[in-house]
């Protein structure tokens, strides 16, 4: 877990003989893919990369602190093609931005609890944007066209509802060759009947959201998508002030999701599964969560509960919970020394003249 030898230059053999011997670090990272790869640095034998982890992640002990990492590299980064942004454009009919961004991944399914959850959340959303806003202008995305069928009259009951609707758009993007897509029944069930590039579509329009984003699901809440949606959204409304930013980031859970603390949340990379286990709230009638911009990594702070096998995949790394969820670094320490330095010697066949070799 811990990179022992992360300061320790490895000597690399040189081709020839009478070329000058130099030393070069060589660090390789195995496994370090999802929440996985980040405590590779917050767990570090070496203070200084620890120190440098911290800035970069924030201090485990308090997510909402969390620096919105993904969310300012996004801004920086990608923006959308033209065509995209003229179907954004048409969805917000040439009106305001919206002010929250629901995304619901339904998985074809049709569960009146989690709609209601969800409009719970959006009005508990509400009551925390301090601008009093007569008719928030709300942006619907789903992967379930019965679920926005439903919905929809009753968020215009007090809100104004978004939803682009990529059958009646008419700009250049729809009558590409991208549009013979949605035609393929692959993977239907899990991201809907429509084209894949209206995710794109969905995904730049939600994140003009101005005050929060509202994930909801099925199955599991707080999806990869919706969690980047609010990174995003976040990253644009900060801006260059960093004291005025009241952007939230809601995942809205119904009584079924709960009855069993959150037990169906797995997936190493998912931002609720690190509280799915003994510790977790249990039979709940509904819970609108406050989630984390940057998701916390594994074993990151207190209160820490994965299910019985996510922790025996902790163990193999090391870590030891308490029952109070919180790491046993002693242990991890100890795990970490006594393992053994591997050095992998590749050999390379040259031939060399004088200082050329071929």
């Amino acid at each position: 877990m811990r990179i022992d030898d992360f300061e320790k230059p490895t000597q690399t053999n040189v081709l020839c003989s009478n070329w000058r011997k130099w030393k070069q670090p060589i660090i390789w990272f195995q496994g370090t893919t999802d929440a996985v790869a980040a405590q590779f640095f917050l767990k570090n034998i070496h203070p200084r990369m620890r120190k440098a982890a911290y800035a970069l992640f924030g201090k485990p002990e308090n997510l909402q602190s969390r620096p919105n990492v993904f969310g300012e590299l996004m801004r920086v980064i990608i923006s959308p093609s033209e065509d995209i942004k003229e179907a954004v454009n048409w969805a917000l009919d040439e009106g305001s931005d919206p002010h929250i961004a629901l995304h619901m991944r339904m998985l074809m399914n049709r569960s009146p609890r989690a709609e209601n959850a969800a409009l719970n959340c959006i009005k508990k959303a509400l009551l925390r944007n301090p601008n009093n806003v007569s008719r928030p202008r709300v942006v619907l995305l789903s992967d379930t066209p019965y679920l926005v069928k439903d919905i929809t009259p009753k968020l215009r009951e007090f809100a104004e509802v978004l939803h682009f609707d990529y059958k009646l758009f008419k700009g250049n993007i729809s009558s590409g060759k991208l549009h013979g897509l949605h035609e393929l029944e692959f993977r239907m069930k899990d991201w809907g009947p429509a084209p894949r590039w209206v995710a794109f579509v969905d995904f730049f329009l939600a994140s003009r959201a101005k005050h929060a984003v509202v994930s909801g699901a099925y199955k599991r809440v707080g999806t990869t998508y919706a969690q980047l949606i609010a990174a995003l959204a976040a990253a644009y409304q900060l801006g260059e002030n960093y004291t005025t930013s009241n952007f939230s980031f809601f995942s809205s859970f119904q009584s079924n999701l709960l009855s069993a603390g959150l037990r169906n949340q797995i997936g190493w990379g998912h931002v609720w599964n690190r509280f799915a286990g003994p510790l977790s709230c249990r039979n709940q009638p509904n819970q609108c969560a406050l989630t984390p911009l940057l998701p916390p990594a594994w074993w990151d702070g207190p209160l820490q509960s994965p299910i019985s096998r996510d922790s025996r995949r902790l163990e193999a790394y090391g870590v030891k919970l308490n029952a109070f969820g919180t790491v046993d670094e002693n242990r991890l320490e100890s795990f970490c020394k006594s393992r053994k330095d591997i050095v992998k010697t590749i050999p390379i066949s040259q031939k060399c003249n004088g200082l050329s070799c071929t």
